[in-house]
């Protein structure tokens, strides 16, 4: 990417946000309103809803619970709790949504890159979230846009559950590492990182997942039991996914052995 065309993208995302503040959610009352928004989002029935009460704990315990306003109308959110692994605190992010009428406006990057700043300033360098694999903006938005790589695959982490955004299959994850100060996420969250040309390994998807509705479930869980397997048997060779590249008619993740990074 040119200077010129970087400095372009930086324009368009802070016009987009424009008007928009992140900050900490520290009172009920914006407790109870991520509850709400995320059950505007996710549709799901009460027995899988966070309560308020999950968020009061995450930003009692060193978790974080950050609010996107435009005024005082909640428009985004970020739940995340606290984890320990092999003696190293890691922050795991639980939940991230956006307004439907605020998507395309960058809201979920000024979420993220505002996690990264709270995290890093209380010395926590890494910040872990799952994301279905076969969601290719989002795995765009969390490889590229973001930096963050996955050697790990979930089946069916969640079961199957009621959100009509799951579309009825199993909630396969992958567990996106987001190591804040690495150089490839300061390289990324710049726009600095160079373009992926070509991968020791990939795995492809169609393109045509993006539009997929439950009425597609057969045919979508034979690519992602297709999925699974690649994903598996990679990882288990010590590679790492650390892009998508979109074709014509498919998306591709781009892994290579974690050791090259």
């Amino acid at each position: 990417m040119s200077e010129n065309a970087r400095m372009q993208r930086q324009k368009l995302n802070a016009a987009a946000g424009e008007g928009i503040e992140v900050r900490k959610c520290c009172a009920l009352e914006e407790f109870h309103a991520c509850v709400k928004l995320q059950q505007e989002i996710w549709d799901e029935e009460d027995l899988e809803i966070e309560p308020s009460t999950m968020f009061v704990v995450a930003s009692l315990t060193g978790g974080q619970v950050l609010g996107a306003f435009d005024g005082e109308k909640l428009v985004g959110f970020t739940m995340a709790v606290v984890g320990v692994r092999q003696g190293s605190v890691y922050l795991h992010s639980h939940q991230t949504g956006v307004d439907a009428s605020y998507r395309d406006r960058g809201i979920g990057r000024m979420l993220k890159l505002f996690q990264r700043d709270e995290a890093l300033a209380r010395g926590i360098r890494l910040v872990e979230w799952t994301f279905d694999p076969l969601e290719l903006k989002n795995a765009h938005f969390n490889l590229n846009r973001l930096g963050a790589i996955c050697r790990r695959y979930i089946p069916d982490l969640y079961g199957v559950t009621t959100s009509p955004l799951h579309r009825g299959i199993p909630t396969d994850r992958l567990v996106a590492e987001w190591w804040l100060d690495s150089p490839r996420v300061i390289a990324a969250i710049q726009d600095l990182a160079p373009e992926t040309t070509n991968a020791p390994a990939t795995i492809e998807l169609p393109t045509e997942l993006e539009q997929r509705t439950e009425e597609d479930s057969a045919r979508v869980r034979v690519v992602q039991t297709r999925v699974r397997e690649e994903f598996t048997k990679l990882f288990a060779r010590g590679h790492a996914a650390i892009a998508v590249k979109a074709g014509e008619k498919s998306t591709a993740y781009l892994l290579a052995p974690w050791s090259d990074f």
